[in-house]
């Protein structure tokens, strides 16, 4: 499998004081589902916000597709967003449009500001967006304004815009936090799906460690900023969950109901 993304020393640094990432270096394969777990504050939005360059890292080399991608400019930016989907915790999607113009808005990326502002969307792209909500179980709702629907639904639709794309990489930011269980298995299953048939990599901020272990090919533990952790979900020990999370890993060890991770 061929090195899709690289972080080589990485850093973020916010004023004097604060040091969000610190020599982050890691790769991801195409068609990985990497998840990375941590703490709150412990930079895992950050990571994900310095790959697309929403945020600048403040040092280090960020490759994607045999490229670096730190000093690109405006244009190149653009172009680089049309290939990583992003999907948010509190799904950014416009309550007063209906689910399809919401979907269509991943093709932004594709067009002239003109053409953007003034929506015009070709039948072939309105055809992919109805195909990407019926992928997701929502062809009920594709003319439904997005604040008539569940949490669970916002974040579908937030899935099929960031597919529409037609992207190489998916960053998930905490994409289940605001979620119940039901609708966050269902949101996970769909990310995995997604991951498996068409081939798309999958890198997933979580809390979550049970959520974790069940879903990702890899695991990263971030913690203050660096990395703790970098593995198989199946070779992480009890030993490593503390060192991630400190204190609150008592609690989340007692939620993957007594799972050996020793």
């Amino acid at each position: 499998m061929t090195t899709l993304l690289e972080l080589k020393g990485v850093s973020k640094q916010y004023g004097n004081d604060t040091l969000a990432l610190s020599d982050v270096n890691f790769s991801v394969k195409e068609g990985e589902f990497v998840s990375v777990i941590g703490p709150s504050g412990a930079g895992k939005s950050t990571l994900l916000r310095c790959i697309n360059r929403m945020i600048d890292a403040s040092s280090g080399e960020i490759i994607f597709d045999n490229v670096d991608i730190m000093n690109f400019n405006k244009r190149e930016l653009r172009r680089l967003r049309t290939q990583i989907g992003m999907i948010f915790q509190h799904y950014n999607l416009v309550n007063r449009l209906s689910v399809i113009e919401n979907v269509l808005h991943g093709r932004l990326g594709y067009k002239s500001t003109f053409a953007g502002i003034l929506g015009l969307y070709n039948e072939e792209e309105k055809r992919q967006a109805i195909q990407m909500l019926g992928l997701l179980g929502l062809e009920e709702q594709v003319y439904k304004r997005c604040d008539q629907l569940s949490g669970g639904q916002k974040q579908r639709v937030g899935i099929a815009r960031a597919l529409i794309q037609d992207p190489k990489m998916l960053l998930c930011d905490e994409p289940i936090a605001s979620l119940d269980p039901n609708a966050s298995k269902v949101i996970m299953d769909y990310l995995k799906d997604v991951s498996t048939t068409m081939g798309i990599t999958v890198i997933v901020n979580l809390h979550q460690v049970d959520v974790a272990l069940s879903y990702s090919d890899r695991i990263i533990g971030v913690s203050k900023g660096s990395i703790v952790y970098n593995g198989s979900p199946k070779d992480i020990t009890t030993e490593q969950i503390h060192e991630i999370y400190g204190s609150e890993a008592g609690d989340l060890i007692m939620d993957m109901g007594g799972r050996n991770a020793g």
